[in-house]
């Protein structure tokens, strides 16, 4: 190697420490970019001269170092980790905020709650049973059944606004994912031609993982690498992304509480559902399930249980009215009028006035108020009512809802590790950042100083050789 050579080889550290330097400075730039990747420059000696030369040693030096590439200090399993705990955590929490919308429209425990209100309802029955020919106990009563129904009415109607707002949701969740995967695919294209072309494409690798740990939030996607550097991400067993192409998603079925609604891939036919298994939109199809015997969708079980609660209420009610006398001594009528079109919570009224109340038994005086007596008893005396339905359907709701926010928690923190991990590995360490860039600094001025040296010697051979004792 000649003393020229000398040159280049510490020129060529010059080079790569001044690189190093520069990712070095990239990651401490970077320190609190959500998402970002801490970088490394990969350093290679430059092997010495293979071809003889006159003066050439046996055993010659290299001659230099170059970088071969800039890597990504991620790790691909705390990737898919994190984003296979994202997927449960994201669906278990949609779970459990569905419970707690549907927990908070029962207000139970409280003085204004349903139970209170079917209280006021038998105790206006004892009212007229105690006082038959008190016509203000009989507007009371009216007024509770009134009042009655207004609840289980509302109730419903505020179970039906949660799954409109829940099928509106869907709509808007599929959106994101078709945009959100457009951009991966869009992303692979420009990493795929970065990669061909020799380049370093890390700041758009860390906009992919990105977009596909929101993918995982929403659909519970995994991610599946290829060779030539593209990601396809996987939902339910098919390719949501493959490559530079992204295959978007719809939203399937009606708007009306009771309708069939799943998420398919849009433009296929037949029509193909996806099933997930993880991410919000997983949570929000399963609350948006029909009713099924208890095993359907959260919202309208809910919905069934109110209408259960009213066709309790009004065939309990009923039964035992038309067995008795108004105060004009003609048959009872039906208390309680079913509409045959709108659902149960929605279709009830009262189908009596003040004087067609059936307070008294058959064969009896216009004092005796034993009907109303026995409809005041029937919380106590008829198993399967509307006071045994509404408790049963508070506590299975309230033991869900606790059930769900409790295994939220849990997703939640096995989460919050698996992101821990995940950052240990890829998140930028200052303290580390600036002890390397102090070794990049002293390699840099080293190699300037081995620069310098060559051309004191180089000075010596050229400018002064030849001339001892002039």
């Amino acid at each position: 190697m000649s003393s020229f050579s000398g040159l280049s080889t510490a020129l060529s550290s010059l080079i790569a420490q001044r690189q190093a330097l520069e990712v070095a400075g990239q990651n401490v730039a970077n320190a609190n970019t959500k998402g970002y990747t801490r970088q490394r420059v990969d350093m290679q000696s430059i092997q010495a001269l293979t071809a003889p030369t006159m003066f050439s040693a046996q055993v010659g030096a290299g001659t230099g170092v170059k970088v071969v590439g800039v890597e990504r200090l991620g790790d691909i399993y705390l990737d898919a980790r994190l984003r296979a705990e994202t997927g449960t955590a994201s669906y278990t929490a949609g779970r459990a905020d569905a419970l707690a919308r549907l927990q908070t429209t029962i207000t139970e425990p409280s003085d204004k709650g349903f139970a209170a209100t079917l209280q006021a309802f038998w105790a206006g029955w004892q009212d007229v049973a105690n006082h038959p020919d008190d016509a203000a106990a009989r507007k009371v009563l009216i007024g509770a059944a009134d009042n009655a129904l207004k609840q289980i009415a509302d109730g419903y109607r505020a179970v039906q606004t949660q799954w409109g707002q829940a099928r509106t949701t869907l709509d808007t969740l599929t959106t994101e994912v078709n945009t959100t995967a457009q951009a991966v695919a869009h992303l692979n294209e420009q990493i795929r031609s970065i990669l061909v072309s020799g380049g370093s494409a890390s700041e758009l690798m860390d906009q992919r993982d990105q977009h596909i740990t929101a993918l995982s939030s929403l659909v519970g996607a995994q991610a599946r690498q290829r060779d030539d550097g593209t990601i396809d991400v996987m939902v339910g067993g098919n390719a949501l992304v493959s490559g530079v192409r992204a295959r978007p998603v719809a939203a399937s079925g009606g708007y009306v509480m009771g309708d069939s609604v799943e998420l398919v891939w849009a433009g296929a036919t037949p029509a193909q559902s996806i099933g997930l298994t993880g991410g919000s939109m997983a949570a929000t199809l399963e609350s948006l399930r029909p009713a099924a015997g208890g095993n359907g969708g959260a919202i309208a079980e809910a919905a069934q249980r109110w209408n259960e609660i009213a066709t309790a209420l009004a065939d309990t009610v009923n039964a035992v009215h038309t067995t008795g006398l108004t105060t004009a001594g003609t048959a009872g009528t039906e208390f309680f009028a079913k509409d045959a079109v709108l659902p149960a919570a929605l279709g009830l009224s009262v189908a009596v006035d003040v004087d067609g109340i059936a307070a008294r038994g058959a064969g009896t005086g216009p004092l005796d108020g034993s009907i109303a007596d026995a409809i005041s008893r029937i919380p106590t005396t008829t198993p399967g009512g509307a006071d045994d339905l509404w408790a049963a359907f508070v506590v299975d709701l309230g033991v869900q809802t606790r059930s769900a926010e409790q295994r939220a928690g849990v997703t939640e923190a096995a989460r919050k590790t698996a992101e821990n991990l995940q950052l240990s590995q890829a998140s930028v360490d200052v303290d580390e950042e600036m002890v390397n860039m102090l070794a990049y600094q002293r390699a840099y001025e080293g190699a300037a100083r081995v620069m310098t040296a060559i051309d004191e010697m180089l000075d010596v051979l050229i400018n002064r050789t030849g001339v001892v004792g002039r």
